[in-house]
């Protein structure tokens, strides 16, 4: 039986944030679409989800290629029927100077943090148009899309782009009743967050105190006195996708100050 609360797609669904989010939205009610990379583990968030008896598709697509992505939308319509929450959550992160970034690298993290977002955002738009009942699209900035912090030069671009890209298109778009909003955490516990945390704070000069070898020093770097877990990001999605929610547009909602 189909969802009243309809269907949500996320991607890099195969753990850390899209995990976490993706168990949330099928414990608010949603069917759930999940898609990553293939060699990823996505049937094991499926098992999850299915035992919170939600309808699940499963796919895989690279987000930088826009058919990928155009297939990838109407996959999940034809196999769940509707698209009414699109999760971008993929993404990809680089530890690296201005002096040391290569012109490869950065254009790997644009391909995937933006051009990525840009093709989640434009089909399922289009999707949600087509349905005329409004929809809900959020995408994934971070801290370092607010302050750029050194030896994350690509990253910090990146995540500046979804701002934008997430404000610009709330506009375009609130007037088919669809709101567009990212989340945007500091560091958080997951398998990314780790690696880059750990390549970093053995960088030297690294300015960002949250960066360091203890656990101590990373909570007394927040104001909550600890790091960020996957849950509270999926908290604050859970929030976006709510009727209380349905006012607010173009927004990146910092965490983890």
């Amino acid at each position: 039986m189909a969802s009243e609360r309809g269907v949500a797609l996320i991607t890099g669904a195969a753990g850390g944030l899209g995990r976490a989010i993706a168990l949330r939205l099928a414990k608010d009610g949603y069917d759930i679409a999940l898609t990553d990379l293939p060699n990823t583990d996505v049937p094991a968030v499926e098992a999850e989800v299915k035992a919170l008896g939600r309808r699940t598709h499963v796919l895989y697509a690279d987000v930088r290629v826009e058919q990928e992505v155009e297939n990838m939308i109407q996959s999940v319509v034809n196999a769940l029927g509707s698209l009414d929450v699109m999760v971008a959550n993929a993404g990809i992160v680089m530890v690296n100077t201005i002096l040391t970034l290569s012109t490869e690298h950065m254009k790997r993290i644009l391909d995937v943090n933006v051009l990525g977002v840009f093709h989640c955002y434009k089909f399922a738009a289009k999707q949600m148009i087509a349905q005329g009942r409004g929809g809900r699209i959020i995408g994934a900035s971070s801290l370092a899309g607010k302050h750029g912090y050194d030896f994350l030069t690509a990253y910090s671009t990146s995540k500046f782009a979804v701002r934008g890209l997430t404000q610009a298109t709330a506009a375009d778009l609130g007037k088919h009743g669809i709101t567009v909003n990212a989340y945007a955490p500091g560091l958080t516990e997951t398998n990314m967050s780790t690696r880059s945390h750990t390549q970093r704070w053995k960088r030297p000069r690294c300015s960002f105190s949250m960066y360091s070898d203890s656990d101590l020093s990373i909570a007394k770097a927040s104001a909550m006195r600890r790091m960020g877990d996957p849950d509270d990001v999926a908290n604050l999605v859970s929030y976006l996708c709510s009727p209380g929610a349905s006012f607010i547009t173009g927004t990146p909602l910092f965490i983890f100050r």
